[in-house]
């Protein structure tokens, strides 16, 4: 079984913000295997007969942790379902990569990330894989990183998104296996 965890904030006020890249995956993801529920305490558990034509079981899991809390609600949905590290799959925002860029990466640091690096805290390992999704643009070293990562996309940037998180999507090279 995969754990695929999309990292955002809770909160209307988060729900257009470069840092909720991780959640707007998962929002696709849920809308192309027709889930027409809403995601129950934002986790979504189901066997892949009923979301995946491979039959192969997984969760889609938005964390209802603050970013910098993100490792908890890992940990938790990890250790419930006996998840390995290894087959854990963490989507989030990269304020260090260009605005559509996306790397694919089956371990690391956190990179500056605090969500990032609160799992590898929590999981007491860097040995699982992160899609990073890239946010960055002109403003990104102006302004204060906290800041920024906080910001909504511009309505220019907003109208590219769609295309991005496909993107994302097609490098996850879904079915989930």
């Amino acid at each position: 079984m995969k754990l695929l965890v999309g990292l955002g904030n809770p909160g209307k006020e988060y729900e257009k913000t470069r840092h909720n890249m991780g959640w707007r995956v998962l929002d696709a993801l849920k809308l192309d295997f027709h889930l027409e529920k809403k995601f129950q305490a934002e986790i979504y558990v189901k066997t892949g007969r009923d979301l995946s034509p491979t039959d192969k079981p997984f969760i889609l899991c938005k964390p209802q942790t603050f970013m910098n809390n993100s490792g908890m609600a890992v940990r938790a949905v990890a250790d419930y379902y006996k998840i390995s590290p290894s087959d854990i799959i963490v989507i989030h925002d990269d304020k260090d990569l260009p605005l559509g860029t996306i790397r694919l990466r089956k371990k690391g640091s956190s990179g500056g990330h605090n969500g990032v690096q609160s799992i590898i805290d929590h999981l007491g390992t860097s040995s699982f894989t992160r899609l990073k999704i890239g946010v960055a643009n002109e403003l990104t070293e102006k302004n204060d990183t906290t800041q920024f990562v906080l910001d909504k996309f511009s309505k220019a940037e907003e109208k590219l998104l769609p295309k991005i998180i496909l993107g994302a999507i097609e490098k996850l090279n879904l079915p989930i296996v």
